[in-house]
Order: C-alpha cells, then structure tokens, then sequence
C-alpha cells in the first residue's frame, strides 16, 4: 500500500517540491477548459495553481495518502475538483483525462510500466503528461549515509531511473513525442529545520516500520552525519503525449 504521510506537518516544512511542481505546470498550454488528472497531489499546493489555470475545467485530485487527501480538500474546496484516495499500481477508474500531471510522486512507485500503463489507459488520445519526480542519483548522499547505519534495503521502495529507461516505459505503454532529462535541485534547509524534514520526507520510508524512540535516533544521527543541511536532490523530467 503507498505510504499515508504526516500531511500537517509536510506543509509546515519548506518543501523545494512546490516551487518545482509550478515549474512542471509552465511547461503545459492549456486553453482552460481540460480535465486534469494530478496523480499525487499531496497536499494541493501545486493543484492550487493548476486550479487558477483552469477556470472552465476540472481536476481529479490523486493521491495514495488519505492525510494528504483531507489536506487537499481543505485547501481548494469541492468546486471543480474530485478527490480520489489511490494506489498508480492499480486500474484508475474515472473517465478519461485531457492531461495528467505529476511531482514528486513517480518516485514512490515500484512498477513504473505498470504506472504508465495505468496512466495511459485514462489518458485520451493526444492527451499530455507533464512530470517530475526522482531520477537517479537523487539523495545520493543521504542513502550512503543511511547504509552505513546497517539499512540496507531501507530505501527499496523508491524508484530513481535513468531518462533511458523511463523513456523506453513510456514508450512501451503507448506514449509518443517523449522527452526525459535529468536536471539537479539541491536544497539548503534552514538548519533547525534538518531533522524534521529527513524524518518526514527523506526517511519517511524508512523509519515508519521502526519504533518511535529508534525512529528518533536514526534521524538524528543521519542529520549529525551530514556536512551541511543540503538534500542532494535530482529531478527526472517527463514529457510526452498519448499515442
């Protein structure tokens, strides 16, 4: 099941993924009338502004979390915009979307040709998919970190690919006119923020299996372990239309 997040506290911490997911909706045109699918929405910062792109459109909010979900519902309300808790590894059933967006969340799926096969088949023909999550070397740092502690699979549930091998997915499920690239984002955090954004974001994953206390400390010790509060971000960008 995808991981359910602490969606209080996420908005609370200076996320770089809000500010990046904007950048993703620039490279969209849109007329103002398409239904959009956001297929990790979080806690609907970035919807918001895809929201003000659409004055005569419509927008199905996706995400795995039901946290987030509740949090999205309060920021923009029910007016053009349909909630739907959701695991991408499964059929999506809604009627079919005119665009699909997506930020820092294709990262978190296991099987990325069964998400854009799932994504295609509610995608109309012609229809566009514009995203970004991790791509590979992302976090590099903080996962060599980690395994020195004795983790060594934490971080298997995250998926950080190459452009070449997104590119081949994509095109395996139906895509054409695809574009992948990498691009890096490195993010200096406030220092008193460090460890409450590795234990909500970075480790989430790892350490939601673990004891409290044990939680804690393996935080604690990663952001000890770190030269200075920057996450070594790398952005995996995906453009592409459904054939």
């Amino acid at each position: 099941m995808p991981r359910d997040w602490d969606a209080a506290e996420y908005d609370r911490l200076p996320i770089p993924m809000t500010g990046w997911g904007l950048k993703v909706l620039e490279r969209l045109q849109l007329r103002g009338d398409e239904r959009v699918l956001d297929a990790g929405c979080g806690t609907g910062q970035v919807t918001e502004a895809l929201l003000a792109r659409l004055p005569r459109g419509e927008i199905i909010a996706l995400d795995g979390s039901g946290a987030m979900i509740e949090a999205a519902r309060k920021r923009l309300g029910s007016e053009r915009v349909t909630y739907l808790v959701h695991d991408l590894l499964e059929p999506i059933s809604i009627e079919p979307v005119d665009v699909v967006v997506s930020t820092a969340t294709f990262h978190w799926i296991r099987d990325h040709d069964l998400l854009f096969a799932n994504l295609a088949a509610v995608l109309r023909p012609g229809g566009l998919l514009e995203a970004q999550c991790g791509g590979k070397g992302n976090i590099a740092r903080i996962e060599a970190i980690v395994r020195t502690m004795g983790h060594d699979d934490s971080f298997g549930a995250k998926r950080f690919p190459e452009p070449t091998d997104t590119t081949e997915r994509l095109e395996r499920a139906g895509f054409v006119d695809v574009r992948c690239w990498l691009h890096e984002e490195p993010a200096l955090l406030p220092e008193e923020a460090l460890e409450r954004y590795l234990a909500t974001v970075c480790l989430g994953g790892v350490t939601e299996s673990m004891r409290p206390d044990d939680a804690a400390t393996l935080v604690h010790e990663v952001a000890a372990a770190m030269p200075e509060p920057l996450i070594d971000y790398v952005r995996l960008d995906i453009s592409a239309r459904r054939g």
